[in-house]
């Protein structure tokens, strides 16, 4: 059988997505796991910014699965004068290496470009991590440069600048429909 994916709009159910992906694996670039309240606010965060418009966060759904087997997302976010969205992605340990993040980052890619007010989406993975540079490369993102963050707040890190560029998106959809 053929594993699909589906994005689904977060939920108020959805906590125990964050929860799964909170281990210290899949927090190694992230500063660590966080605490029971940091998820509650960050789940709540995802419901609430969902609801003002400010960023459109989802479930990864896999045909495979009983329950979801990760999230994302993105964001507004105003970057060197510009506005663009940022994205960010988390699929749980045990259902990495099948490329369902590749297809979560295209239908996410794809709603994104459907929104129609932004050129670029973002993606900022630390420089040292070889597995989300190698997806945003994957995925069609172009490597900007670097830039120095802090994540969580003060913990500098080093991270990679990717743009994907929507509107070639949305041309080479055109394209394939013609």
């Amino acid at each position: 059988m053929t594993e699909t994916i589906t994005l689904r709009r977060w939920s108020d159910d959805d906590l125990p997505v964050l929860e799964r992906s909170n281990t210290p694996e899949m927090t190694t670039f992230l500063g660590g796991p966080e605490s029971a309240d940091a998820l509650q606010r960050r789940h709540a965060r995802f419901l609430r910014l969902w609801q003002t418009g400010e960023a459109r966060m989802f479930a990864v759904e896999s045909s495979l699965a009983a329950e979801p087997v990760g999230s994302i997302g993105y964001w507004k976010k105003q970057w060197d004068g510009e506005d663009v969205y940022e994205t960010g992605w988390s699929i749980a340990t045990a259902h990495q290496g099948r490329g369902l993040a590749a297809r979560a980052v295209a239908a996410c890619l794809a709603d994104a470009a459907g929104q129609g007010d932004r050129r670029f989406v973002l993606a900022f993975p630390r420089t040292d991590n070889a597995a989300s540079n190698a997806l945003c490369r994957s995925s069609g993102f172009t490597l900007r440069g670097e830039a120095d963050f802090e994540y969580p707040k003060g913990h500098p890190i080093r991270s990679n600048v990717w743009a994907f560029d929507l509107t070639h998106s949305a041309k080479e959809s055109d394209e394939a429909l013609a």
